[in-house]
């Protein structure tokens, strides 16, 4: 199926302070800023654009599933179970909050980590098909 809307240009996320929260992301995910005022902080990390945006204390990007159970709202990508355990490795080591890894019962593993702002992320060990023929990921040359 052709669709007009062709990928996802930039994801928003609340923070208390975005200098502080730009700071965070660019020392334990490598992030690159772009921009930053007082209201919002602009980040590229993980072929993506992110806002960090300034929010009310409390705010978070997490949602709370049917049976009430707190749910990240988005999921990165790593190439593999070595990619998965070396980030999480180093997350822990950079201190980052994360869970353990997991077999949720699909292919692949995953863990969840959160920001300083308490924003809930999840990470999975397969990269999708379309992303790796694309950026030619694991193909010979």
């Amino acid at each position: 199926m052709n669709t007009l809307i062709h990928r996802v240009g930039t994801i928003y996320l609340p923070v208390v302070n975005p200098e502080v929260a730009s700071n965070w992301y660019q020392e334990k995910l490598g992030a690159i800023e772009n921009f930053r005022n007082e209201d919002k902080a602009i980040l590229d990390f993980a072929n993506q654009s992110f806002f960090l945006v300034k929010a009310k204390e409390g705010v978070k990007a997490i949602f709370q599933d049917h049976r009430g159970n707190e749910h990240f709202f988005m999921t990165f990508e790593v190439d593999g179970i070595d990619q998965l355990r070396k980030l999480h490795s180093l997350l822990k080591e950079k201190g980052v909050t994360v869970g353990n890894i997991e077999d949720r019962g699909h292919p692949g593993n995953n863990f969840v980590f959160y920001d300083l702002d308490g924003n809930k992320f999840d990470v999975w060990s397969e990269l999708s098909p379309s992303f790796k023929e694309k950026y030619l990921i694991n193909q010979q040359k």
